[in-house]
C-alpha cells in the first residue's frame, strides 16, 4: 500500500464516505486535532511512569481512534444504502467517561486538596500531560463548533471534557508521584 496517493496535492481530502472537503474545513481540523491529541498521550506513555497509567493511555489512544472516525463521518454518509452503519466499530459511550471519571476519583484520594490553580511544569513527563490537556481543550472546542453546523454524537464532547480534565488530575498525579514541584498561581496584589 502506498502512503502517498496525491489526491490531496489541491488541498482537499476525503472523508469516510467519499466527500471530498478542504483540508482545513472544521470537520478535518477537529479529527486532526485529536489525532494531535493522541499522539502527546503516546508521549506520556512512553514515559517511565506507573504501568496502570499506562493501561489507561493506551485504552483512551485506542478511544481517540474512534472519536477521529466519528468526526471523519459526515452525518449523510454514516448510514450505507443498505441501512447498516458505515463505521462498523463500538461508539463513544458513557460507560467511556465514567472509566475516566473513576481513575480520577481514585487518583484524587491520594493528592493534597487543590485550593490554588497550579502552573504548568515541575517535571517533563508533567509538562507532557499539560500541553495534552490543552490540545484536548483544543480538540473539544473543534468538536463544539463543529456539532453546531452538524450535530455529533453527544458521548464524543462529553469524552472530550472528560479527558481533558482526566489529563488534569493525572498532571497533578505525576506531580505527586515524581516529587515534583507543584506551583501553585497566587495572583500579586495590586
Amino acid at each position: 500500500m502506498k502512503i502517498y496517493t496525491k489526491t490531496g496535492d489541491k488541498g482537499t481530502t476525503a472523508l469516510f464516505g467519499g466527500t471530498r472537503v478542504p483540508k482545513h474545513h472544521i470537520r478535518i481540523e477537529s479529527y486532526g486535532t485529536v489525532d494531535e491529541l493522541n499522539s502527546y498521550i503516546g508521549l506520556i506513555r512512553d514515559q517511565d511512569i506507573n504501568p496502570a497509567y499506562k493501561e489507561v493511555l493506551i485504552e483512551i489512544q485506542d478511544r481517540l481512534f474512534t472519536v477521529g472516525a466519528m468526526l471523519a463521518t459526515p452525518p449523510e454518509k454514516a448510514i450505507l444504502k443498505n441501512g447498516k452503519e458505515r463505521l462498523n466499530i463500538p461508539k463513544i459511550e458513557d460507560a467511556n467517561s465514567i472509566l475516566l471519571e473513576n481513575e480520577m476519583d481514585a487518583m484524587n484520594l491520594e493528592l493534597p486538596p487543590m485550593t490554588h490553580f497550579v502552573l504548568p511544569g515541575g517535571h517533563q513527563t508533567v509538562s507532557f500531560c499539560h500541553i495534552a490537556r490543552c490540545v484536548c481543550r483544543r480538540a473539544e472546542r473543534l468538536a463544539s463548533e463543529l456539532n453546531d453546523i452538524e450535530p455529533l454524537n453527544p458521548q464524543t464532547l462529553t469524552y472530550l471534557n472528560r479527558l481533558s480534565d482526566y489529563l488534569f488530575v493525572l498532571a497533578r498525579k505525576l506531580s505527586h508521584d515524581l516529587q515534583a514541584d507543584e506551583v501553585k498561581w497566587i495572583p500579586e496584589k495590586q
